[in-house]
Parts: C-alpha cells; sequence; structure tokens
C-alpha cells in the first residue's frame, strides 16, 4: 500500500478536502474545462488609468463594460456587506469586491439544510486564499482611488487543497525556493518576471542570428560517440539495440557535419549534459549556443559575439550599460557592452594582470608557482603539458581581474583538439592555436575557433586525446572515426562559437547563481 506524503494529514490539506466535497454538493464544479478572461489585470490598469469609471458609492451602477478577469485569490478581507479580494493573474493584481447582494457564484445550488446560505456567504465559507477563480463584473474606484472590480458572478476555477506558502516564513529558504519553484513564481513577481527576460532574450539572440542568415537546426542529444569538448559525459542504455549511449556533452561534432554537408550558416540553441561539479556557475544540464559559418575565422567571430551582447544591453537597459551588483560587498558597477572589446593573447594577459612573462619560466617554475597558489590539483601538476600549465597560470593569475568584457585570444594547442593552428608561423611554432574566450564579471561566457579543418591535424589530435583517455581521464574525447571521415570530405574554413546561454542569463538580469535563472535547477534529493 502506498503511503501518503505527510501534508495529507496536515489540518488545513484535511479542511480544503472537507470543503471541496461541499462545493461539489453544491452543484458547483471546482475544476471546469474552460474560463475565457476578457482582461488581464495589466490590461485593466493600463486601459483604465485615466478613465472615468464611478466611484464606491455608486459601486454597483459603476461602467456599463463587462469584463472577465481569472487568476489566483492572494488576499481576501470581509467587511460585512462587502468583501474585498485581490486577484493574482501573470500580469500583477487587481482588486475585486463581492457584495451580499449581488454576487452570484457559477452553478450554485444550495443543499436545503444550507438554504439560508447566499452566494455571498459560500464565497466566505468555501474559497480559500490560493484558489483559481474567474470573476465577471464591471469597474469602479474605491474612495481611495483605487481601480476595482465589482464581481456579478464568481466562478471557481480550481479548488487548491494546500495552502500557498506564507511569504515572509515558508519561502525565506533559498533552497527551498529552487526546488518548489512553482511557489516561488506565485510569491515572488519579480522571479517570474525574470524568467520572462530570459525567454525574451532568447527570442532576441534568435532573431540576431536569423538577421545574419543563419539556419538554426536541430541534432541528436543522444549519441554513440559523444566529443566536442573535455567532459564526462552522463549515460544511458538504448535497449531496443542493448547500445550504450551518452547525452551530448556540446553540440559541436553533427553541426560541423552539417558545415560539410554545404549548410554553411547554422546554429543550435540546446540543452547538453555533463556529468561534473554544481555551484553557482555549473549545472549538470544547461543550455548551450553553438554557432559555426563557414568562410569566418576567429577574428570575424569576436566581432559577431560582441555585437550580440551590444544589441542585447541596449534591448533590456537602453543602452551598452548592464548593472552588475557584486554579491560580496555590495556594490553596484556597470558592466560596459559597447563594441570593440578589449582584446589580449592569454600569453600578454597573464603578463598584464599576473605580472609574469611565462616564455622566460620554466616548466618547473610554472608548476612551483601554481603549487604555490593553492589553487590546482597537485597530483595533475606532475602530467601537465607546458600549454596546460600555461592555461592553469591564466586561470589563478588573471580571470579573477576580468570584470569588463574581455577576449583573451591564442592559446595553447593542448587546451583544445578541434581548432585550427595557428596561421602565423612564429606563434605555430610555440604551439598556439586561433582559439579566443569571453569573459566578464570573471566567467568565460564564449569559446570560439577558427575551426579545424585539415584531417590529417584532426586525427592525431583526437587520437592524442583517446590516449588521455585510455589512460584514465574521463574527460578526454574518444575517437570519432566518423567525424574525421567526414572532414575528409572536405570542409571549409569555419568560425565557430559557443556561449553558454545560462550564463549570460545570468549577466544579463544581475543574477549571482546560475540556479536563479533556471527554472528547475538540479537540487539533491531531500
Amino acid at each position: 500500500m502506498t503511503t501518503l506524503p505527510d501534508y495529507h494529514h496536515q489540518e488545513e490539506f484535511q479542511n480544503r478536502k472537507r470543503k471541496l466535497a461541499e462545493i461539489r454538493q453544491n452543484q458547483v464544479e471546482p475544476y471546469p474545462h474552460k474560463y475565457i478572461p476578457t482582461h488581464t489585470a495589466l490590461n485593466l490598469q493600463q486601459d483604465f488609468n485615466e478613465v472615468d469609471v464611478g466611484h464606491s458609492d455608486d459601486a454597483a451602477a459603476g461602467t456599463t463594460l463587462s469584463v472577465r478577469v481569472s487568476g489566483r485569490l492572494v488576499l481576501f478581507r470581509s467587511m460585512g456587506k462587502n468583501a474585498f479580494a485581490h486577484l493574482q493573474d501573470e500580469t500583477g493584481r487587481i482588486q475585486i469586491m463581492f457584495n451580499r447582494d449581488a454576487t452570484q457564484v457559477t452553478g450554485y445550488v444550495p443543499q436545503e439544510k444550507e438554504a439560508e446560505i447566499s452566494p455571498y456567504k459560500f464565497i466566505e465559507k468555501k474559497f480559500d486564499l490560493g484558489d483559481i477563480i474567474g470573476v465577471e463584473g464591471h469597474l469602479f474606484r474605491t474612495q481611495k482611488g483605487e481601480l476595482t472590480i465589482f464581481a456579478k458572478e464568481a466562478t471557481m476555477l480550481c479548488k487548491t487543497l494546500l495552502p500557498l506558502a506564507d511569504k515572509h516564513g515558508g519561502l525565506a529558504d533559498k533552497e527551498l525556493r529552487y526546488r518548489k519553484r512553482w511557489l516561488d513564481l506565485i510569491s515572488h513577481p519579480e522571479v517570474a518576471q525574470l524568467f520572462r527576460t530570459r525567454s525574451h532574450i532568447m527570442q532576441q539572440i534568435r532573431a540576431y542570428f536569423q538577421h545574419h542568415h543563419y539556419l538554426e537546426v536541430e541534432t541528436p542529444i543522444l549519441q554513440s560517440i559523444y566529443g566536442g569538448a573535455e567532459a564526462r559525459p552522463f549515460k544511458t542504455i538504448l535497449n531496443a539495440l542493448d547500445q550504450e549511449m551518452y547525452l551530448r556533452i556540446s553540440l559541436e561534432i553533427p553541426l560541423k557535419k552539417l558545415i560539410v554537408g554545404g549548410m554553411h550558416r547554422i546554429y543550435e540553441m540546446g540543452r547538453v549534459f555533463r556529468n561534473e561539479g554544481i555551484d553557482r556557475n555549473h549545472n549538470p544540464e544547461f543550455t548551450l549556443l553553438e554557432a559555426y559559418a563557414a568562410y569566418w575565422d576567429y577574428h570575424d567571430m569576436m566581432t559577431f559575439v560582441e555585437k550580440l551582447f551590444e544589441r542585447l544591453a541596449f534591448d533590456l537597459y537602453g543602452s551598452s550599460l548592464v548593472p552588475y551588483t557584486s554579491p560580496e560587498s555590495g556594490e553596484t558597477i556597470h558592466i560596459d557592452m559597447k563594441a570593440p572589446w578589449k582584446r589580449m593573447s592569454m600569453k600578454e594577459s597573464i603578463k598584464y594582470y599576473g605580472k609574469v612573462d611565462v616564455d622566460q619560466l620554466s616548466d618547473e617554475q610554472m608548476r612551483h608557482m601554481l603549487k604555490e597558489s593553492g589553487h590546482c590539483d597537485l597530483k595533475k601538476l606532475v602530467n601537465l603539458s607546458r600549454g596546460l600549465l600555461i592555461a592553469a597560470l591564466f586561470e589563478v593569475l588573471v580571470e579573477q581581474h576580468l570584470i569588463q568584457p574581455h577576449h583573451i585570444y591564442d592559446h595553447p594547442i593542448e587546451t583544445t583538439p578541434l581548432c585550427k593552428p595557428h596561421r602565423d608561423p612564429k606563434l605555430r611554432a610555440e604551439g598556439l592555436v586561433e582559439r579566443f574566450e569571453s569573459f566578464v564579471i570573471s566567467q568565460e561566457i564564449c569559446n570560439a575557433y577558427s575551426e579545424l579543418n585539415d584531417p590529417e591535424i584532426q586525427r592525431e589530435l583526437l587520437e592524442k586525446q583517446g590516449q588521455r583517455r585510455d589512460a584514465g581521464d574521463e574527460e578526454a574525447s574518444p575517437l570519432d572515426e566518423e567525424f574525421i571521415e567526414a572532414i575528409c570530405q572536405g570542409m571549409p574554413p569555419t568560425g565557430g562559437i559557443g556561449i553558454g546561454i545560462d550564463r549570460l542569463m545570468m549577466i544579463m538580469t544581475n543574477s549571482h547563481s546560475i540556479r536563479d535563472v533556471l527554472y528547475f535547477p538540479w537540487m539533491k534529493p531531500v
């Protein structure tokens, strides 16, 4: 026998179940199929802001215009002949007045033993805060000037069996708000507005790509061979074929196959999955945007990315300045998204911000610096190549300084097996590739390459990744023969970018945790 959750035994739940039974006994349908409102709360406040709709002394007359609204009952106070309530829909709140003599309840037929209970009393006794109702009536203004609906008819749309959380007590806990997002949205309108902003930003991103003649595509989430990034995958089994499968860690490999096939400007915005740590910047599943343009290089992508962020800033704030409040100090500064952004090579940035010239350091000296920093795994330090030591020094010495937008370019070849070696012979000899990462508020928000299209170099680099994987590195990519075959068919010179959409949302909405911008962040089971 199934054990019922604890809330089934709570007094409030039992009281509401009793009311639900009584509502049905009085011929009121507690869960009707449909209700069509004519206005939202915001519509009414905007459309009738300066319209004479009558006042409280003639409330029963009011305007001749009949309005219908629907939403959640969030406040109710009885004042004898009248009861005032607030109805909350997705746009805001509107005040309702129920009247003892005039308000009816849809379908209400009192039982014989309750013949004396008027529709008004029925509302008082059977309706609860949190119930979703519809109200039809006309508008008037109270003595304080508040726009109000004089309710002629109230319709129960959804009888709730659990009460709303107390805003100040029950939903003060951030963990609870993340875990029960539906309660968070009901109790905190600003959270709902943040997610509307998220949707709007995604629409603007799509419009930007469409304006530049990109085609949005969809590629498989389930993959037999994963790749495109260094990350541990989630594994599953395809029962029909008894085959081990992986949730994608990147969008890169299938998108490049489409470039080979002649689709020369493409992008995808979708979920990817990495079996990694969870913190304020990381969630096991997140939204990634990847885009590829044939005949572009990483310089073109730098310009493309910074102009996208500049456009989003102007759309949201009317200027290139985006507010950012430090979670540590509480100080608010402005991040200037105006293009062009500051550009520095990785080595230049270490020299400028870290006061270290890596070209003058031996590998052992760099290992010692990283060991002294306390930010690196000592076991890994022993096996890091020179290029990976430089990248590690960048993380330790530089990233914290990249508050305003920066493009950090020309990375060591060991950091990626999918990027084109540098066109400058000197830099190529130093083992650098044409890659850049974009940083804002010390966070990497974009990764981009001049994409590798030499099949011989591609095989060599992927074979090295495979060797690392065979040696126990779970984040190294497996050798993908089908991808190499596609590159052998010929891929034109191509620029590619990957943008973490959730981090972009954090920056654009001044949010301090990735959990704030995800509808349902991953939470440890209770």
